[in-house]
């Protein structure tokens, strides 16, 4: 088991921080990639972060009505060894099953 330290994303807009309005985690739960994991306030707006990964919550690094900075930890997953440091996979590319063929109408 290897564990992955997911810090606080840049939420765009020259945001630089936010504060913890309620996790919808606790530590020990099993939460799924893209499951809600905790609603963040910014000075422009109230926001649900989702999961970015499958995986049991080692750590929450900051508490419910604390700030933090962009780039701070927010949240420790333990993972599987073959999932650490992968945070999606890349998707297979494959040919299409139906072509479609354009002539030019004859006069």
């Amino acid at each position: 088991m290897a564990e992955v330290t997911f810090p606080l994303p840049d939420l765009g807009e020259g945001l630089i921080s936010a504060q913890v309005l309620e996790w919808l985690v606790k530590e020990g739960d099993w939460v799924e990639r893209n499951a809600p994991l905790v609603e963040l306030e910014t000075t422009k707006s109230a926001v649900e972060i989702p999961s970015p990964q499958s995986g049991w919550i080692a750590r929450l690094h900051v508490g419910e009505d604390e700030e933090l900075a962009v780039g701070d930890s927010l949240v420790t997953f333990t993972v599987s060894d073959d999932q650490a440091g992968i945070v999606g996979t890349v998707p297979e590319e494959k040919k299409p099953k139906r072509r479609v063929r354009l002539t030019v109408p004859e006069d």
